[in-house]
């Protein structure tokens, strides 16, 4: 059997049953766009160690950022784990690949004067359509649980807000339809407590409005995604604010959490991070720069 021809079956017949649909398809994309063209036509018998290596080296040669090369690399290795599982190799060398080194990507956030600015234009418009910017600059939401968050999720008695879900854009033979799933991970299933002074906006804006999402479009599945990144950007740029994607936003909360003095165990739950050391080497540049505040008022004790 060649590769292909596994490829095919095992996403079928595995990945589509295991998975939920936005992780099966950006298999079946990554698989399409490198592992077919690359190795399709090999006999499953003939993808030997050497074989592995030299796609994992041509992939790095490409010039592709390492986090993709390894995402590429995930997928074949579980496919080629799966081939042998079931028999149709006798062994699977795809444990032995060396993969490119990753770095965690910088983390950009906006400066407490350009906070400020976008929350003051913002709060001046009035617009229920831009709050959900602020939202996320004081829960650190990502933007698809943003977009999937409706009225129910909001808890106006106990100033919490709900995280059960998240949403994408996509695209089907021409068509655009706006996925809602699950939250990302078990972990991004939370329950985030809110400042009571985003609790009394929001309470204002449920008042005023019959739209079924905290952030309302057009369309009645709200705004999408794409939409809003696009209505971000050009308010940044109507503010003379250098460009950050959306996630900036997320890092924005993070930093301004831990630059008040919040644990960063606390944190990692608001964030729906797993592990709190991920919050911890995400952000260590920040808590460096809050201990050495934190130092410079103890070594005021220096007569």
């Amino acid at each position: 059997m060649q590769y292909k021809e596994w490829l095919e079956e095992w996403l079928e017949l595995y990945v589509r049953a295991s998975t939920k649909q936005g992780t099966f398809e950006k298999y079946r994309q990554q698989a399409e766009k490198y592992l077919l063209p690359m190795l399709g036509e090999y006999d499953l018998d003939a993808l030997g160690a050497v074989e592995l290596q030299k796609f994992s080296v041509a992939m790095s040669d490409r010039g592709l950022a390492a986090n993709t090369v390894n995402g590429v690399i995930n997928i074949l290795q579980a496919s080629l784990k799966k081939a042998a599982a079931v028999g149709l190799v006798k062994q699977s060398f795809s444990g032995v690949i060396l993969r490119p080194r990753t770095r965690e990507s910088k983390v950009t956030c906006f400066g407490k004067q350009e906070q400020r600015r976008i929350e003051q234009y913002i709060l001046e418009q009035h617009s229920p359509h831009l709050f959900g910017i602020v939202l996320c600059l004081y829960s650190g939401l990502r933007i698809g649980e943003l977009l999937a968050l409706t009225w129910g999720d909001i808890d106006f008695m106990r100033g919490t807000l709900t995280v059960s879900g998240t949403c994408r854009d996509s695209w089907k033979n021409g068509h655009y339809e706006k996925v809602f799933d699950t939250a990302k991970t078990q972990s991004s299933e939370r329950v985030i407590p809110l400042p009571k002074q985003i609790v009394a906006h929001l309470r204002e804006m449920k008042r005023k409005t019959r739209d079924k999402f905290v952030v309302p479009g057009k369309t009645p599945y709200g705004t999408e995604v794409r939409t809003y990144q696009r209505t971000f950007t050009n308010l940044l740029g109507k503010l003379g604010i250098p460009h950050h994607g959306f996630h900036a936003l997320r890092h924005t909360f993070a930093t301004r959490a831990l630059e008040v003095g919040m644990d960063v165990k606390t944190l990692a739950e608001i964030l729906g991070h797993k592990d709190p050391m991920i919050t911890l080497r995400r952000y260590a540049h920040s808590l460096l720069e809050h201990k050495s505040e934190m130092m410079n008022k103890v070594g005021k004790l220096l007569a």
